[in-house]
């Protein structure tokens, strides 16, 4: 079967604005460097193409005084011997008598001899190239391995055509400098100002991990039982409503005194009701007495009770039973709500679950039952009669709720400290609907699961509160043909 796709780490916020903060840079960066770029190329080309218009008009006025005109068709272009050309001039010029003659000078033109002037000549390819241009307007184009020059064509009085290039080599080299330096100079300005961002956003967000740490100690409170003192608040430094961190950690200090004035309410509630089950509870257990004792005293009576007085006492004698026992349950519960301290003294819970499993043959003689228990004796700090209640409710629950001839398996084992009981039957289980709310008072499964007597839906509640009580915790697994339950308490003597 094909895993699912890995979920992506969400970014935090703090990460996300150094990222955001670091791209905004990089792009005004990127902005600056290419308008310095482009703004230093147009000046740059604007000073080229002055030195083109000044070579071009030395070579137009032709060589400079005594030189030779150069009337043979045979010599190079005369605007080389122009005084002050440059080096790498281009000169191409094109008349009716000599056609195209085409040189690149290659030192200064201050006075050397004339024929004597070093060049390269210009392929006549490349030269021919250069006579298509508008005349007087400056053109940048690749000549060949030459590279690129910046060449202007204009017309000569004697009809014939002259075209000057100069060599954009120093342009590209400047440019490219810049280019390097300035991203030198904008990546380490990128990662200073990032470690700087860095720093000064983890500053910045120092007020909203306060937040959050006050929002994970509230979280972390058991807000949904018992007396809770909810003191936890947001510190008045975090608090002020003209910033905005100061309006979240206001609302939030607000919030949290809403919550401490329901728990408030509640907990005045639960005492409430608590010390009136308990006052109930106590008061119930003299009448209750007295109507059983009355009905066991008709029962034994040795004068003649019709049969149908007869019968009703003795529903009277069960029944006040059933809510004798009822009774006695609400009052351990309220006991154990109101945090009644649990007796701490050493239980021999061997012993217990023996007897309880003895007990349990006795009252469910029609269901088999395995006891597993180990050789030596096991023992916990405990109150004896709560755990005992604790085997009796968990055997009767399994009795109960499963058909005649269920097995119910009994183990009890020790492990890194903890004393582990578990419960086990082969009967229909618990159906998923009902399973969460096993340990809910008065939550009953009857619709769906067999019974042979009545349940109060108090019996699983009383566990989950004793083995609570005594530090330790239950749990259930169920599916169709096989129930555990596993309660675990700490060993009075951990090995």
């Amino acid at each position: 079967m094909s895993s699912s796709p890995r979920a992506k780490r969400p970014w935090s916020l703090r990460r996300r604005l150094i990222v955001q903060l670091a791209a905004l840079l990089t792009l005004v960066c990127l902005v600056v460097g290419v308008v310095t770029e482009f703004a230093l190329r147009d000046f740059l080309i604007g000073q080229l193409d002055q030195r083109l218009s000044a070579a071009s008009d030395r070579g137009f006025r032709g060589p400079g005084p005594g030189r030779p005109s150069n009337p043979s068709c045979d010599r190079l272009p005369g605007a080389l011997y122009a005084v002050g050309q440059g080096v790498d001039s281009l000169f191409v010029e094109v008349t009716q008598k000599c056609g195209v003659r085409a040189a690149i000078l290659r030192s200064q033109s201050d006075g050397s001899p004339f024929g004597q002037l070093p060049h390269d000549a210009l392929p006549v390819a490349e030269a021919t190239k250069l006579l298509g241009l508008p005349l007087d307007t400056p053109r940048t184009v690749d000549v060949g391995k030459l590279g690129g020059y910046r060449v202007v064509a204009k017309r000569m009085p004697d009809g014939g055509l002259l075209v000057t290039g100069l060599p954009t080599k120093d342009v590209s080299d400047t440019l490219w400098s810049l280019g390097f330096i300035f991203g030198g100079v904008a990546l380490g300005g990128l990662v200073l100002a990032g470690a700087v961002g860095a720093v000064t956003i983890r500053r910045t967000m120092q007020p909203l991990d306060r937040l959050a740490a006050t929002a994970s100690r509230v979280a972390e409170l058991p807000l949904d039982r018992g007396e809770v003192a909810l003191s936890e608040r947001v510190d008045d430094v975090d608090t002020d409503p003209r910033t905005e961190v100061g309006k979240v950690g206001s609302a939030l200090n607000r919030m949290l005194g809403h919550i401490a004035n329901a728990l408030k309410a509640r907990q005045a509630s639960e005492s409430r009701v608590r010390q009136f089950v308990a006052d109930a509870s106590h008061e119930l257990r003299t009448p209750l007495a007295a109507i059983r004792g009355y009905a066991e005293l008709t029962r034994r009576s040795k004068e003649d009770v019709p049969p149908d007085i007869a019968f009703a006492m003795s529903r009277v004698e069960s029944e006040s039973a059933r809510m004798t026992t009822l009774v006695e349950d609400l009052l351990l519960l309220a006991r154990l709500d109101s945090g009644r301290p649990v007796v701490h003294e050493p239980v021999d819970v061997s012993r217990l679950v023996a007897d309880a499993v003895a007990d349990a043959h006795v009252a469910g003689p029609e269901h088999k039952w395995l006891l597993e228990v180990p050789g030596e004796p096991i023992s916990v700090l405990g109150d004896s009669g709560q755990l005992h209640q604790v085997l009796t409710n968990l055997l009767a629950n399994a009795r109960s709720h499963t058909p005649a001839g269920t097995t119910v398996t009994t183990s009890l084992s020790t492990k890194d400290g903890w004393v582990w009981l578990k419960v086990v039957d082969d009967g229909p289980g618990i159906p998923p609907e009902v399973l969460p709310d096993v340990f809910e008072r008065f939550a009953r499964g009857d619709n769906s699961r067999s019974r042979a007597a009545g349940s109060t839906g108090l019996g699983l509640s009383i566990v989950a509160a004793v083995v609570g009580a005594h530090r330790g915790e239950v749990k259930v697994w169920s599916q169709p043909g096989r129930t555990e339950f596993h309660v675990a308490i700490p060993a009075a003597n951990p090995r």
